[in-house]
């Protein structure tokens, strides 16, 4: 009733008359239905009511309204607009109710389903990530990040037309390669560009297409001197002032604590925090089955006392109810939907806020628990098994934090005593 007593305050008149009237009551149960809050639906429902009279002003038919109409009302009339209130004149709100009004419109069939790219770029970038997925098995976040690199070398050289392998050059790839170092902070951080290129140039080999000569070492990995530094991890005392900082009163902080302990515990990547499912923690054996890792194994982990605890003190007295199986699911609209990897970094971050910790990256407590593992007398080994690391080689650059070892081996300073 509050959100329709609001909407009858706007220029309802105009609204029947625009192209997006039959599917309004449409709109508001899909607002209801995910959860949304009386005023973010009422700023919503103003919001296409405002771009229904705009639709109408411009004689736009309903099966014009898309993402193109769409932006050429956000980006023309809104900057612009000069419509009475209670008309709001917020882009963010706008796009966002725009965007929810074309998933409920092509649900409903009103509308055409939203246009597939089709220039030869994106059909060859569409055949070279099958390519990766079902030969070369690599997960989507390394297959994300190749294709956006391809994506754009190929855009580069080929702009709409059609892509000849064969015509690109040893020195284009490297000017190309050039141009991206200015994307990146760290030298280091450019091999995953030749990983990249040097990928999708054998691809081609493999398919029997010719090449310039040399097109696959026409750029080499940057001087990356590996173990050179240690891996930054928490202290005794600020694990002690993190843990000593949970368990505080307020919206999410169960959820919080649960993720928290999931990273610093466990040593769980952000994404495998975010896919756990309550199918994967047996609380009988108290193991944790972790699925679709970063290595496309599935794993089969101990789940300690306190992280079992924050989990079932989180499920039993903050998680809302779901069909989801997912763990961690939102507790803002869109309901019934799990969080994501970056929220989970976002509520790391903020642990260490609340500790008192000048830290951001999630990624600590993972190094956290590999030092802990060492100075409780683990292996290289067993850190590893832990870690889930396929190679060995990713585990050694933990040996420097294995005082105890090195202090074995360790030769005498000259002069000094033995």
């Amino acid at each position: 009733m509050e959100i329709t007593r609001h909407l009858r305050r706007t220029d309802t008149d105009s609204l029947a008359k625009g192209p997006i009237e039959p599917y309004f009551d449409a709109f508001k149960q899909y607002l209801a239905q995910h959860g949304y809050a009386a005023h973010t639906s009422s700023s919503y429902l103003i919001g296409i009511a405002h771009f229904s009279r705009w639709a109408r002003t411009k004689r736009l038919r309903l099966n014009r309204v898309n993402e193109a109409s769409i932006a050429g009302f956000l980006d023309d009339h809104l900057p612009n607009c000069q419509c009475a209130a209670p008309v709001r004149h917020d882009r963010s709100d706008h796009s966002a109710a725009l965007g929810h009004l074309l998933v409920v419109l092509r649900s409903l069939g009103a509308i055409p389903p939203a246009a597939l790219s089709a220039t030869p770029v994106d059909k060859e970038l569409h055949r070279y990530d099958e390519y990766m997925e079902h030969a070369r098995g690599l997960v989507p976040k390394t297959r994300s990040m190749a294709l956006s690199i391809i994506g754009r070398l190929l855009t580069e050289r080929f702009g709409s037309n059609a892509i000849n392998i064969g015509a690109i050059t040893p020195e284009q790839v490297r000017r190309f390669f050039a141009q991206e170092a200015l994307r990146y902070s760290k030298p280091s951080s450019l091999a995953s560009v030749v990983a990249s290129l040097r990928g999708y140039f054998r691809y081609h080999v493999s398919l029997g297409d010719h090449l310039h000569g040399g097109l696959t070492s026409a750029i080499a990995y940057p001087a990356n001197w590996k173990q050179s530094t240690l891996p930054k991890t928490l202290t005794t005392e600020e694990v002690e002032q993190l843990v000593n900082s949970l368990g505080q009163p307020g919206p999410s902080m169960r959820r919080a604590d649960a993720i928290v302990r999931c990273a610093l515990d466990l040593g769980l990547r952000s994404g495998e925090i975010a896919r756990l499912s309550l199918d994967d923690i047996d609380w009988r054996a108290s193991t944790v089955t972790l699925r679709h890792t970063k290595g496309g194994r599935e794993d089969l982990l101990p789940l300690p006392a306190t992280t079992g605890k924050a989990i079932a003190t989180y499920l039993k007295h903050e998680r809302p109810r779901s069909t989801n199986r997912a763990i961690f699911v939102r507790l803002m609209a869109p309901l019934d939907q799990p969080v994501g990897p970056d929220l989970v970094r976002k509520t790391i971050r903020q642990a260490y806020a609340r500790a008192a910790l000048p830290y951001t990256r999630s990624h600590l407590l993972r190094h956290t628990m590999a030092n802990r593992l060492l100075a409780a007398g683990s292996s290289l080994k067993e850190v590893a098994d832990v870690l889930r690391h396929r190679s060995l080689n990713t585990t050694m650059i933990y040996a420097k934090l294995d005082s105890r070892n090195l202090a074995a081996v360790a030769l005498p300073w000259p002069g000094s005593a033995a």
